[in-house]
């Protein structure tokens, strides 16, 4: 069943638009006017927005293709599904509820795409490929649940891995977000003292012919210099930002740069936790839900971020296909704590990895979190310390000369 966006007037003659799902334009005209709406204006496709200006209500309506679908609205989404269809309900149905019942505009087109893709024959993993919202683990899940008949169950474990992940960067979110805070501060603090107020009491320590202290005449140089060339620097900035990023999506320069990331002192070590706790809760949701486990570690190896890391587990899948463990490669590679190969050589050899997998997981998710917090509870009062420390010099490279004026006329 199509989905057509519309803008239309209601009896009391307020502006209103969304969208509305029917067979034809003529019935969803009809179906407006049900509901006390009198359409000016209907289009084919969630994606498309009225040629007049939205107002601001309806704002979040435009552009829909562009919006982003969180992790958080795709649990959701995923969770809803699996009850439906744990209670009875037809894909189709289940898939038209959700699309009715969602907020996200981009979510709401995708699973009108996906309903009318299944009941024209698709399977759901099929349906859901073109739309770029789903990611290679979901879409790998869901068609192992509906070859073994199981898609609600695995419906179920891709709810839970993707809550997972949402609370743990929630998590880490809310730890990191007071210092951060506090840094932006900072920085506003000192673009303040140097653009605004220091050039004003430079001014009047230029017109009182003092010799100025050495530290004095740096600092109100480099006030200058900024209040002068600001976009010179700002540009230097970008461009640095840009040649990074240009030098980052080369395959040398992310291998690189993944390598330096692990190395760093302690930011390094939350790296690699949080890329380990990733991979081992992937790989186990993904042997969990019945994926081959030379598959699984293919797209493991994409869900850990890191270049190096990546690497480690690919020799692992080489390992595999030649019929060795998985947990050698791995441990050779030097990249993996001992405790992780361990359980992964114990799980291998019980034939329960994936349960070892998801105490790796919760471990490694606890140790980042403890990471985090160590880690900003010691930046916090550095911060601070900073932010004081600068301004104190601000301070007394204008202070002490006008102390030294202040004598000298007494």
């Amino acid at each position: 069943m199509p989905v057509y966006a519309y803008k239309g007037m209601t009896a009391g003659g307020k502006s209103v638009s969304g969208y509305v799902d029917a067979d034809s334009p003529r019935a969803a005209r009809a179906r407006l006017r049900q509901d006390g709406v009198f359409p000016t204006w209907l289009g084919e496709g969630a994606d498309r927005t009225p040629p007049a200006r939205l107002g601001a209500g309806s704002l979040r309506l435009a552009l829909p293709r562009f919006r982003r679908v969180s992790s958080l609205d795709l649990a959701l989404t995923t969770r809803q599904l699996a009850t439906l269809l744990a209670a009875g309900v037809q894909l189709v149905e289940a898939l038209g509820a959700l699309a009715q019942q969602t907020d996200n505009p981009r979510l709401k087109t995708v699973l009108g795409e996906v309903r009318d893709a299944v009941n024209q024959g698709a399977s759901l993993a099929d349906a859901m490929t073109p739309s770029g919202v789903f990611s290679e683990l979901y879409l790998s899940l869901v068609r192992a649940g509906e070859a073994g008949g199981a898609l609600e169950t695995v419906l179920v474990r891709l709810a839970e891995y993707l809550e997972g992940q949402e609370r743990l960067r929630n998590r880490v979110i809310s730890i990191t977000l007071y210092p951060a805070v506090m840094l932006v501060f900072a920085c506003v603090v000192v673009a303040a003292l140097v653009t605004v107020v220091l050039p004003q009491i430079s001014e009047l320590l230029t017109s009182l012919n003092q010799e100025l202290p050495w530290y004095t005449r740096m600092i109100m140089s480099s006030s200058e210099f900024v209040k002068t060339w600001w976009w010179a620097l700002g540009a230097a900035g970008l461009g640095m930002a840009l040649g990074f990023r240009a030098l980052v999506r080369t395959e040398a320069g992310r291998a690189r740069w993944d390598a330096l990331r692990l190395r760093i002192p302690v930011l390094g070590r939350v790296a690699r936790l949080l890329a380990i706790s990733r991979f081992s809760r992937t790989l186990s949701t993904l042997l969990a839900g019945g994926i081959p486990i030379v598959r699984a570690l293919e797209i493991s190896r994409h869900v850990t971020g890191n270049r190096v890391l990546g690497d480690a587990i690919e020799r692992a899948k080489e390992s595999i296909t030649e019929g060795a463990s998985i947990a050698r490669p791995l441990a050779q590679s030097g990249q993996f704590p001992p405790l992780v190969t361990h359980m992964i050589d114990v799980g291998e050899r019980s034939g329960q990895l994936e349960a070892m997998l998801a105490k790796v997981a919760d471990t490694y998710d606890e140790q980042v979190e403890t990471a985090v917090t160590r880690l900003t509870s010691l930046l916090e009062p550095f911060l601070i310390l900073l932010m004081v420390g600068i301004v104190m010099v601000i301070i007394l490279a204008t202070l002490v000369p006008l102390l030294q004026v202040t004598s000298s006329l007494n």
